[in-house]
């Protein structure tokens, strides 16, 4: 039998509320647990203690978002107020309590499939990526179907939330039949409640704390892909909410700062520049797992590739043995392949720096008396492509508006790759010389279905995308056949580049530097351009100067990335990208990760493809110099951000160049 002290004390308000919160707390770990399982491929050498450390670290992240999203929640139970006893007032904290914790939970069965895509937590970027879409419902339709499982998860945990919810309730009577001593207790309690919720939010109470964030979850790894499981979802949505400023540093002085690195470019004004038209096409999804070209020197290995076209193309092209994304999602591409602006802690594009002055490399080349067209066979206005393209120069936008034929829809993202690759090259074919087009493919989205006439010719491999993949590159040498056949095919330089990775299988593909590693291919039809660079590292960054330099462009502009094309050594060239807070910085064959702007890892990605073995100890020399590189690179980046100083800057006249 129970005693009647203890029935009361079960009945505290506030032991009842502790007990709730650590039920939220089980089921964020619980979601942990699942959300490894789900994506154990990702992470192939995980043991026992390595996923418990892991579960560790993720408590002070689950204790943040549980008081997140039970703000509400506590503060109706911490109120000191009689109202707090009443059955009506508490069926009100039942309702709040089960819709703030069952749409946390839902994030994060969502991340269990959406991570793989990302490699990254959502964050709250995502609402703004999606937002006004017209392809967002048959989308989620799409999405509800193949991963109909989670749906049952999602339920049946909010269904044993609420049911050990059920089972501890608050006593219908106050504590102390005293109404001061309630009224004082109370009042104390909720103090010492707001002290600890600002602490648990925080992460800590030490004043040289800051508040933790998405990049916190690093200290808890071995790996930058581990911090997926360190994290939880609902935390990655709460901290990106308010995007704030980024940091100025000042690592060196103005003067010493452009000895290391500067975003400006001065080509020599002598050159003569070449008119030629320049086409560049973003290919959705487009590992380099997936290309046969891009993995010649695997050896011993049974590889299959999805693109027979692409591996013949190269074979006439100049191309990277090293080349890299900037980012994880399409939007962070955007930037970077046609303005050499990189994404790295948030989208440029989402940023609050977004509508800084830019000049990329469309309006660069409108200048040149360039006809310059964007084109993506979405609804108008998916993604803010259309946006982002009108910003950065372009002058006109094709989408599925302009196409003008619904019979070729997919019937989530836009027109499908091949029709819409040959309205591409007949458009161009009405254009006037020179010009310069981008366009964005979308066929090889989820959930990856093929047109009717298609279905079984194209290798299926071991993932719905596999043969999506080969559509593309069938709809790529279908463009290029109906190309060769025009007057200016063989004045054009074509650019071909991944917006970013997916559904990688290879161990040396999962790494940190693996799920950035997506195919350049730079091809001229004349022939002046063959052959491969075997060791420096290139980023779609570079794409913006490299194509510059091609054309010999003579005036002087900003760009963050380098001329690819240009001596290696002379140029002193690095790439820098961003996963889950840790940066990497790459030259030659080394790779050097960073976490909150100090050096934690070398590896010599070529030779240990695995990132097994750490050689900071080993070469402390290279470790100092990637390491003034990167920050050099930081530097300028947030100046340049902070001050809206995203264009050529002449100094003499203290004005940005004009058009």
């Amino acid at each position: 039998m129970i005693a009647p002290h203890t029935l009361r004390f079960r009945g505290n308000v506030y032991f009842v509320l502790t007990l709730h919160l650590l039920q939220v707390m089980l089921f964020f770990s619980l979601c942990r647990v699942l959300f490894y399982l789900f994506n154990t491929e990702i992470f192939p050498d995980m043991n026992l203690n390595r996923f418990l450390g892991l579960m560790r670290g993720g408590l002070k992240f689950d204790l943040s978002a549980t008081l997140y999203t039970n703000a509400l929640f506590i503060a109706g139970n911490a109120l000191p107020f009689y109202i707090r006893h009443r059955q009506a007032y508490q069926v009100a904290m039942k309702w709040i309590f089960a819709l703030c914790n069952g749409a946390a939970l839902a994030t994060n069965c969502i991340d269990m499939a959406y991570y793989r895509f990302t490699m990254r937590r959502t964050t709250w970027a995502v609402f703004d990526e999606f937002a006004g879409d017209a392809t967002n419902f048959p989308l989620f339709a799409h999405l509800l179907v193949d991963y109909w499982y989670l749906l049952l998860v999602w339920l049946a945990m909010v269904a044993a939330l609420m049911w050990l919810y059920s089972r501890v309730k608050v006593s219908p009577h106050p504590f102390s039949s005293s109404k001061l001593v309630y009224y004082i207790s109370s009042s104390i309690a909720f103090l010492l409640i707001i002290t600890l919720f600002v602490g648990g939010v925080r992460g800590g109470f030490e004043h040289s704390t800051r508040p933790i964030t998405i990049s916190n979850a690093a200290a808890y790894t071995d790996k930058p892909a581990e911090t997926g499981i360190v994290l939880n979802t609902p935390f990655s949505i709460y901290r990106t909410i308010k995007r704030v400023s980024y940091d100025r540093f000042n690592y060196f002085s103005d003067k010493e700062i452009e000895s290391i690195y500067s975003p400006l470019h001065f080509p020599s004004d002598t050159l003569v520049f070449k008119p030629k038209n320049v086409v560049i096409f973003i290919l959705e999804s487009m590992s380099k797992e997936y290309t046969g070209a891009a993995n010649q020197h695997i050896k011993g290995k049974n590889y299959q590739s999805f693109t027979p076209f692409l591996d013949s193309l190269v074979e006439s092209s100049y191309s990277f043995r090293h080349s890299f994304a900037n980012g994880m999602k399409s939007i962070d591409a955007m930037p970077s392949i046609l303005a050499s602006i990189p994404s790295l802690t948030e989208p440029y594009i989402l940023s609050i720096y977004s509508n800084n002055t830019v000049k990329g490399l469309a309006a660069l080349l409108a200048e040149k008396g360039y006809d310059c067209s964007f084109f993506h066979g979405a609804p108008n206005g998916s993604m803010g492509f259309d946006a982002f393209a009108r910003m950065s120069g372009f002058q006109h936008y094709y989408g599925k508006r302009e196409y003008a034929n619904d019979k070729d829809f997919d019937g989530i993202w836009g027109i499908r790759d091949e029709p819409f690759f040959q309205y591409f090259a007949r458009t161009l074919d009405k254009k006037p010389e020179p010009f310069f087009a981008t366009l964005f493919s979308l066929s090889s989205h989820h959930p990856f279905e093929l047109p009717d006439e298609y279905k079984g010719k194209f290798p299926e491999g071991s993932h719905p995308i596999h043969k999506c993949i080969g559509y593309t590159d069938m709809s790529l040498r279908k463009f290029f056949e109906a190309a060769s056949q025009t007057s200016w095919y063989h004045n054009t330089l074509f650019v071909l580049v991944a917006d970013h990775t997916n559904h990688l299988e290879r161990p040396e593909s999962l790494t940190s530097v693996g799920v950035f590693s997506v195919p350049i291919i730079l091809f001229d039809p004349s022939g002046e351009l063959v052959g491969c660079d075997e060791n420096r590292p290139v980023q779609q960054i570079d794409l913006m100067p490299t194509v510059l330099g091609y054309l010999n462009y003579d005036k002087p502009y900003l760009a963050f990335g380098f001329d690819a094309l240009q001596d290696y050594q002379n140029q002193n060239s690095f790439t820098v990208n961003c996963i889950n807070g840790i940066y990497q910085v790459f030259d030659g064959k080394l790779v050097l990760l960073t976490r909150d702007r100090e050096p934690v890892a070398l590896y010599d990605y070529e030779n240990d493809p695995l990132l097994t073995k750490n050689l900071d100890k080993d070469l402390p020399q290279e470790v100092e110099r990637l390491t003034r590189k990167f920050r050099a690179f930081i530097q300028q980046y947030n100046k340049r951000l902070i001050d809206n100083e995203m264009t050529f800057f002449d100094k003499e006249n203290h004005s940005p160049e004009q058009p």
